[in-house]
């Protein structure tokens, strides 16, 4: 079974596509997909780009053209719940679309024509990444140096599962997280993908999961805080778990 690892930028899968064997790199609908072997095990590797429908563009994509039984995105997202911190990890056991309101023809938040807003994680693929994520008390492997985890305050980060929202809108002030906090209190964070490749995978019947690390806290400072975080920490932290459960998958039927 071909398994897609998916990111919006490339430092969120940054030389993980490298570690594959017989690569082979394909042009296809604007993007580049990579496609090997990983011990064995059909892969590909792909970033969407940023935004809902670049998301949901790549993810049909990768069923219709290389034929993925599966699909994982991996990268970083705003913390909103209040337990949820910089350098945690969220890995999703739902998603909602945030900014999707119909209202008053359908609820808040409901997809119209579905009678739902959340799409459920698969549940396989979500605790394959569990075990990767929480493989040692830090969940990356314990490569950052001492600068860095004083700098991002990573001496006690933890893994958590539920709720992670997605709007088309990079969630950058106090008020803003304060109000997605008000509306939907059990979302854990925030990003501008996951659940509309949710949505695409629901409607292909393909299993589909999201991990997401933890850059900022959705407020004033996520501008200031993203960048500085994606380019010292999320490569390292998306590595150490993609790479855990890549193996774990090739070791399965």
């Amino acid at each position: 079974m071909a398994t897609a690892i998916l990111s919006a930028l490339p430092e969120e899968q940054e030389g993980l596509a490298a570690l594959m064997t017989d690569t082979e790199t394909v042009r296809h609908a604007g993007r580049e997909f990579h496609r090997g072997r990983w011990q064995g095990a059909p892969v590909v590797f792909a970033l969407s780009r940023i935004g809902k429908v670049a998301a949901a563009t790549t993810a049909a994509a990768l069923i219709e053209r290389f034929g993925v039984q599966r699909i994982v995105f991996t990268g970083v997202a705003g913390g909103l719940h209040p337990e949820v911190r910089v350098g945690d990890t969220v890995i999703a056991g739902e998603f909602l679309q945030h900014d999707m309101d119909a209202t008053p023809l359908f609820p808040r938040h409901e997809i119209p024509l579905y009678a739902r807003s959340r799409f459920g994680a698969d549940m396989a693929l979500s605790a394959t990444i569990f075990e990767a994520a929480t493989a040692d008390k830090t969940g990356v492997g314990g490569t950052f140096d001492a600068e860095t985890i004083r700098r991002f305050g990573l001496q006690a980060m933890r893994v958590h599962r539920g709720l992670l929202v997605s709007g088309d809108r990079f969630v950058s002030s106090a008020g803003e997280a304060r109000a997605l906090r008000e509306a939907l209190p059990d979302a854990l964070a925030v990003d501008m993908e996951g659940a509309a490749v949710a949505q695409v995978c629901h409607d292909y019947g393909i299993p589909f999961a999201a991990v997401r690390h933890i850059s900022d806290r959705a407020d004033d400072a996520a501008h200031v805080d993203f960048p500085a975080y994606l380019k010292a920490v999320a490569a390292l932290q998306a590595r150490a778990v993609i790479t855990r459960f890549l193996s774990a998958q090739a070791q399965r039927p």
